[in-house]
């Protein structure tokens, strides 16, 4: 089939031509700038209306550059400027010695430039005064593709330029992907910024109308398009002029059979290519554009003619577009159909290939590249080099960030979240983008729209709300809490703001640990918002508030009446964030204080499935899991935690979502003995936690201690400890009873290994803090008491261990642990226990009976530093870690038949309760837990039995226990 590069028509665009020429020839005065951006959906035609726009200026004596931004993020600073230079500089003649001088010139002036006290400015007046020298007194324009991908050092020239500001003449024509420009992508406050200009104009390129989309199909074809086949085309194309060229070209060439999807459509016509052109266009889809001859040379390969004929059928093809700078795909929606259709190792080995290629000819504009594959060829070892050689060039550019991101190898730039309409004020855009950013949790980006919006002048206590509750959701507690308190003084502060006030306010204290404060502001957000119109979210917020306060510090039954009634509340409005919180409160208050496990694992996951489809995903599904990971965790399900985790990280969470979840896994990796992960995450944790709370900073101070001692680092644990108990302000004695217990746990292990002093002035503190945490919990509600307990058992032991460790103080911590369904710090209590007996030297086989209980937790559980550490002690004493077959008459035998073995240890105990007759209230007053639980056991319990009756329940239990 002969080439039919380009022959198609440009239809439906000479109106748009002329706009485009006399927006940046004939309306400009001498001396002045003009610019105008198209955008467009991919594949509308943007590419193609620059070249023939640049053709029609040289046409007319202007001077004009073309370059294009790669897509790979910020690259190389000012790359569109430094391609369309040496690109300028190859196609003058000897004839233009003093323009090419020029041109030369400032690309030296790029080679020499070093980081100085002059800047980024010096630097920018250099760069307009080459292009003033290049240009000769001509009319200068300057054409880029791609803008969206567009580094910061030339969004900033570009500003510089277009404000008048380099004493140039100066014409800007760029395309941008109009899909790209959502959220928070930097290339839209640029474009809003130069909207001002009365010289700037921003022009969107429609798809074609129907009439338009027949006559571009028929010049294709080179006949008119039968009526049904006219519609076809239309239907599935929407005007779009990539897809109507090649739904034409099918038609013309007798394809057929082909799905009605764009991708399929692809996939046919890269099949439908020679082996090697078919390698040509994998080749570029995987490579960054432009792909230069050499360098697809290198990669595929191929003898010098196999390669030009394979080229030259993939752009007779109409899938390679082939240009002096390289070779580029027609449309990038091939590199993303192609994406999925290469195994793992061959789009590995494709990636190494352009790596070792480009390694081979160094050069500035090579290393964003290197990195970007080496990276992408699983070689994070051999990228991170290439992006520090590129992160000092942008740094020696000015190009600070740009280097930010190549120092930040291991992540990649997402997509930026999606954007609003602009058919509002600029003062509305902000408000709807900065509250859009804070839902799909940008934080960052948030508070800095909202920054942008305060200039504004919107009324001062909306502001202060609106700012606080994004500080909250970035993590920034401290800052969140003051700036409440502004909103409240607030002399314009209404009483329903009040009352939105208050409801916040007493949600944050929640999350802060400080039960009875949030119970007091929620007291006063419902009294505020019973006379305020439409304030179901105020009521919704301080019911939870109230209903998780009064359940900690008072009756945990009417607390849990108070947020279920709460959340029925929100699912009446149908609100989401309402939903949202009602259930994240009461999923917290369920696998926390009040240990009701089982039922908050539910109830998390039941709540996560709920606000994903609220489209809250990345924020308040992302929190539910972290909750539902936490009280996997404590059951001991530790790998279908791992899973829950994975899941939640898929949305890339930020702010306090991401310490949820990374505080979640991190107590994941503490137990696993992963420290490299754990460590990262801490760090992470640390990092966004400035300001925070002690809800989060005990907890992270506590898995700080934890992974300081599985490291050895005695003294750093004891560090981490010590900082935690400066925080003061949180009625959860819970979260102090565990810091206790590692900082008592710290001393007692630098007492056994001896090679840090024990600190005595520490431990007689931490018996102090141990002491008043008693005391405090005895004013909070049972189920409160009760965990506190376990961990102050915990702590008598450890303070034993001290002396000479009492084999009883740590018999009754695993009793606490058993009756509660903590495997991990049971088995911890168990290794323990034998320790101590087998120091004492009594009762050896009670202690080997102990570590083999242990292990086998340890073992199932993936602890690795439990593990070792129990397989030593059992070492030293000579004592076997394998199962053994106690008689039946030995008592109490710890075999479970396999019809039971599918069960946890609180499920067991439910069974046997069941069998005995009682009911779930009866049971629940029995085991300390609510009847709602009870039935979720019972659930559990018939499908892993796969029964239907208590009566069949009962059966199997019997069964097993006369076997």
């Amino acid at each position: 089939m002969a080439s039919d590069v380009d022959t198609a028509p440009l239809v439906g665009r000479a109106e748009l031509l002329q706009t485009v020429r006399s927006a940046l020839l004939g309306d400009v005065a001498q001396g002045h700038t003009a610019a105008v951006f198209l955008t467009g959906e991919s594949g509308v035609g943007k590419t193609r209306l620059l070249g023939e726009v640049g053709t029609r200026l040289r046409d007319s004596g202007a001077l004009v550059l073309t370059g294009s931004c790669l897509d790979i993020g910020d690259a190389s600073p000012l790359h569109p400027l430094l391609q369309a230079l040496r690109r300028f500089d190859a196609e003058l003649s000897t004839s233009h010695a003093r323009t090419s001088s020029a041109v030369r010139g400032l690309l030296q002036m790029f080679a020499d430039e070093t980081a100085g006290p002059d800047g980024a400015g010096a630097m920018l007046e250099r760069v307009s005064r080459g292009l003033h020298l290049i240009a000769e007194g001509r009319p200068l324009v300057l054409i880029l593709d791609d803008l969206q991908w567009v580094d910061r050092s030339t969004r900033q020239l570009l500003l510089y330029l277009l404000a008048g500001l380099g004493d140039l003449q100066l014409s800007v024509l760029a395309a941008v992907r109009a899909e790209s420009l959502q959220g928070a992508h930097p290339l839209r406050r640029v474009l809003t910024e130069l909207r001002r200009l009365r010289s700037v104009r921003v022009l969107d390129l429609a798809p074609l109308d129907r009439a338009g989309t027949e006559q571009l199909a028929a010049a294709l074809i080179g006949r008119a398009l039968p009526a049904d086949a006219a519609d076809q085309v239309w239907q599935r194309s929407g005007g779009n002029p990539f897809v109507i060229e090649e739904l034409a070209r099918d038609l013309r060439d007798g394809r057929d059979g082909l799905s009605e999807t764009l991708r399929e459509i692809f996939l046919a016509r890269v099949d439908a290519l020679p082996q090697h052109a078919h390698a040509v266009v994998h080749a570029v889809a995987a490579g960054v554009e432009p792909v230069e001859h050499w360098l697809l040379a290198r990669v595929l390969r191929l003898a010098e003619e196999e390669l030009i004929e394979a080229a030259r059928a993939a752009v007779a093809h109409r899938l390679l577009v082939g240009a002096d700078d390289g070779y580029r795909l027609r449309h990038r929606l091939v590199a993303e159909v192609l994406e999925h259709e290469l195994l793992p190792a061959e789009r590995s080995a494709l990636h190494r290939r352009y790596a070792e290629a480009l390694t081979t000819a160094p050069a500035e504009l090579h290393q964003a590249r290197l990195a970007y594959h080496w990276r992408l060829a699983g070689e994070p070892a051999r990228a991170l080099p290439a992006a520090m050689a590129a992160a000092q060039e942008a740094e020696r550019l000015h190009g600070y960030a740009e280097a930010h991101r190549h120092w930040s190898v291991a992540l990649q730039m997402a997509g930026s979240p999606d954007g609003t309409p602009l058919g509002v004020d600029r003062a509305e855009l902000l408000g709807h983008a900065a509250e859009a950013a804070h839902h799909c949790g940008e934080h960052a980006r948030a508070l800095a729209l909202l920054e942008e919006l305060a200039e504004g002048g919107q009324p001062s206590c909306a502001l202060h709300i609106r700012r606080a509750r994004y500080l909250a959701a970035a993590g920034r507690s401290a800052l969140a809490e003051a700036e409440y308190q502004r909103a409240l003084e607030a002399a314009d502060c209404s009483p329903r703001d009040r009352a939105t006030a208050a409801a916040h306010l007493a949600e944050l204290l929640l999350h802060l640990g400080r039960y009875a404060d949030a119970g007091r502001w929620a007291r006063e957000a419902l009294e505020l918002a019973a006379s305020a119109p439409d304030s179901t979210t105020e009521v919704v917020l301080a019911s939870a508030a109230l209903g998780f306060s009064d359940a900690y510090l008072e009756d945990p039954d009417a607390g849990l009446a108070v947020m279920r009634e709460a959340l029925e509340t929100a699912e009446r409005a149908c609100r989401p964030e309402d939903v949202a919180c009602a259930y994240l409160h009461l999923a917290e208050l369920l696998t926390g204080p009040l240990n009701i496990l089982e039922e908050g694992v539910v109830v998390a996951r039941r709540g996560a499935e709920r606000v994903a489809e609220l489209g809250l995903g990345r924020t308040f599904e992302t929190r539910l899991l972290a909750i539902a990971t936490n009280g996997l965790f404590r059951v001991g399900q530790w790998a279908e935690a791992e899973k829950v985790v994975a899941a939640a990280l898929r949305h890339r969470p930020s702010g306090a979502d991401a310490v949820e979840l990374l505080l979640a896994r991190c107590r994941l990796s503490v137990g696993y003995g992963d420290i490299e992960a754990a460590d990262r995450d801490l760090d992470a944790v640390a990092t966004v936690l400035a300001g925070g709370g002690a809800r989060h900073v005990i907890p992270l101070l506590t898995l700080r201690a934890g992974l300081a001692m599985w490291q050895g680092r005695h003294d750093l644990a004891r560090q981490a400890v010590q900082r935690g108990l400066t925080e003061s302000r949180s009625d959860d004695v819970t979260i102090l009873a565990a810091l206790v217990w590692h900082g008592l746990r710290a001393e007692a292990e630098a007492h056994a290994g001896r090679a840090v002093p024990v600190d005595a002035t520490a431990v007689r503190r931490l018996r102090d803090v141990a002491e008043r945490v008693a005391r405090k919990s005895r004013d909070a509600a049972r189920p409160v008491r009760s965990v506190v307990d376990a961990f102050l058992a915990l702590c008598a032991a450890e303070v034993s261990r001290l002396d000479a460790s009492d084999p009883e103080l740590w018999a009754r911590s695993v009793a606490e642990w058993d009756r509660r369904n903590h495997p991990y710090p049971a088995a911890y209590s168990r290794l323990r226990q034998a320790e101590a007996l087998l120091a004492r030297r009594s009762r050896v086989a009670t202690a080997g009976k102990l570590l083999r209980e242990a292990y086998a937790v340890a073992q199932g559980l993936g602890a690795v530093p439990l593990t070792s550490e129990i397989r030593e002690l059992a070492g030293r004493a000579r004592v076997s870690l394998e199962q053994r077959s106690a008689p039946a008459a030995a008592g109490r035998a710890t075999p479970v038949d396999d019809e039971l073995a599918v069960l946890t240890a609180r499920e067991r105990e439910v069974l046997a309760a069941v069998a005995e007759g009682l009911t779930n209230r009866e049971i629940g007053q029995r085991l300390f837990i609510s009847e709602r639980t009870i039935g979720v056991h019972v659930s559990h319990i018939f499908d892993k039995l796969q029964v239907r009756t208590r009566v069949q329940a009962s059966a199997i239990h019997l069964r097993n226990r006369r076997g």
